[in-house]
């Protein structure tokens, strides 16, 4: 037998729980079918929202904080989902040859529950941030999470991004992104520390132009090749468990991840990435989803068929 290669009985145990996992997760949502009640955010008292979508359970604005979405459980394994700042949280924001602080997560904001359960926190503009940021948190399925983020300029902003960050649970060691060729690529350590994919070569104006030099914590990204789509994925390769992490290819400009041994455990998405007259208002969404082990086809289309949903509803 080769070296490092697993044993059958060792191949077939983790099959059996790869299948057993796609079992538990697809019993679930089966359960919840016509049940949409339960695709909601409840306020809570200290300002935080909470959820139990039968697959997934957990906190958005933990205590209030401006943070993502933890701690998330996913139900059926037990499974702890993340750390840090959470899932889906708004982190840096990039305009006019400087960053706006260190993280929106820092900055006050406003959040209320909506009557169809979705959650919008607003961070409203400033003297030292000339822009007002809205996200809106949605269900659009059991183990589906739908953002929208809108921006409204106050004054002219050039070269706008928003960092969407994701920090993953720590046995979500695999990282990955679909790059042009149709490959899973991971995000492997000999090709450097912190790891940047673009949309094309358009976008390196933005990623180098100065603004991962500011300190504190500046941040020397590696030219990776074009993704085929704004697609990546973290893995738990005990379980097969995947967080699918994607937005349009028009709202997203690069993808970026640490390698995938680092204890990050984080997955970006560099959003807008465009110029903004005073007064104008810009619109780019994302969408997290939970599943088993899936291959690069069932990505494709998974976000080939939302995004020409996205598409048809501009």
């Amino acid at each position: 037998m080769a070296r490092n290669q697993p044993s059958p009985r060792v191949t077939a145990i983790r099959s059996i729980s790869r299948r057993s996992l796609f079992l538990a997760s697809f019993g679930a949502l089966g359960r919840l079918t016509g049940q949409s009640a339960t695709l909601r955010f409840q306020p809570s008292a200290d300002g935080s929202f909470s959820f139990d979508t039968g697959v997934l359970k957990g906190v958005l604005r933990n205590e209030g904080r401006s943070t993502g979405l933890i701690p998330v459980t996913h139900s059926p394994t037990g499974s702890s989902l993340a750390t840090s700042m959470g899932l889906f949280g708004i982190y840096r924001v990039f305009g006019n040859g400087r960053r706006y602080g260190t993280g929106m997560w820092h900055v006050p904001s406003e959040a209320r529950a909506e009557t169809d359960g979705s959650v919008t926190v607003v961070w409203p503009a400033a003297e030292e941030r000339p822009f007002t940021l809205a996200a809106s948190y949605r269900w659009a399925a059991a183990n589906t999470l739908d953002l929208t983020l809108k921006v409204t300029a106050a004054e002219d902003l050039l070269g706008f991004e928003t960092f969407l960050a994701s920090y993953l649970g720590p046995s979500f060691r695999s990282a990955k992104v679909l790059v042009k060729g149709g490959r899973l690529m991971a995000a492997e350590r000999a090709n450097g520390q912190w790891q940047m994919f673009p949309r094309n070569p358009e976008a390196l104006k933005l990623i180098y132009d100065g603004r991962w030099k500011f300190p504190p914590n500046p941040v020397e990204w590696a030219r990776m090749p074009d993704f085929e789509f704004p697609v990546a994925i973290r893995t738990d390769p005990g379980t097969g468990l995947t967080v699918l992490i994607m937005a349009p290819a028009h709202d997203c400009f690069a993808i970026a991840t640490p390698e995938e041994s680092d204890s990050h455990h984080s997955t970006y998405l560099s959003l807008f990435g465009l110029d903004l007259k005073k007064g104008a208002t810009a619109q780019v969404r994302a969408r997290l989803v939970v599943l088993p082990t899936p291959d690069p086809e069932q990505l494709r289309g998974l976000y080939v068929n939302w995004a020409t949903q996205q598409r048809r509803n501009l």
